[in-house]
């Protein structure tokens, strides 16, 4: 199966109608050089072909889950960090620096590779802030489109889908930012990412797929907590 995915993808990318906002955000960081380019899991398939052929390190899960991601994105020009948005390892955390210093984008996905759905823990937002690198919130969501029983409703766009491809403003956290600080970033980092979304499912005339109610509080990572596992 993970040999065939590509192929597959590429076919039913061919019919799909793309719409894209607010591409000045995109074209901003890539101009800037380096960026964490972040979007939710179980969005990854919905905007992969859009971007095939950019060169970007994904941090992908080591369990099984990852399996898939680590045969499929090469096929489209990107490169594979093994680790999660919650505890990268030395190894992925060093790379990453490294592509950061050099203009590369890293993405992430923060409520990976777990969850629960669109949560997450807090370590975006603070290698933002240890490393002064931008976030780029990014959504993309389709109509008509399988969706997956599984802890992310993982989203495959059917044949003729309408996608929307939503780049939010960059999020710039302060390197002096004090522990509230970074909470308060969190925070405004994952509202983006929810505001993507709803822009999104608005452009395509639908309603997201998520209740909003499921959503509305839960995420408050301890932000201390997070640092400690970055190190």
């Amino acid at each position: 199966m993970p040999f065939v995915a590509p192929i597959v993808l590429r076919r039913l990318a061919k019919s799909w109608d793309v719409t894209v906002i607010d591409q000045s955000n995109f074209d901003e960081v890539l101009s800037a050089k380096g960026c964490l380019w972040t979007l939710w899991h179980g969005r990854m398939i919905a905007g992969l072909p859009h971007h095939d052929g950019y060169p970007f390190k994904v941090l992908v899960s080591p369990s099984k889950d990852g399996d898939l991601m680590n045969t499929l994105l090469p096929k489209f020009g990107m490169s594979v960090l093994r680790g999660s948005s919650s505890r990268t390892g030395a190894k992925a955390l060093r790379e990453m620096l490294r592509s950061l210093r050099v203009g590369g984008i890293i993405v992430v996905t923060p409520d990976g590779p777990r969850g629960p759905r669109h949560s997450g823990s807090a370590g975006v937002v603070w290698l933002a802030r240890a490393t002064g690198y931008p976030i780029l919130p990014c959504g993309f969501v389709a109509e008509p489109a399988w969706r997956v029983n599984s802890w992310d409703r993982f989203t495959i766009p059917k044949w003729g889908s309408k996608v929307a491809v939503v780049y939010e403003p960059p999020i710039f956290v302060p390197r002096d930012a004090d522990d509230e600080g970074l909470k308060a970033a969190v925070r405004d980092f994952r509202t983006a990412l929810l505001s993507a979304e709803r822009r999104g499912f608005q452009e395509l005339g639908v309603r997201p797929d998520w209740p909003e109610e499921d959503f509305a509080e839960h995420w408050d990572p301890y932000v201390e907590d997070s640092a400690e596992k970055q190190s």
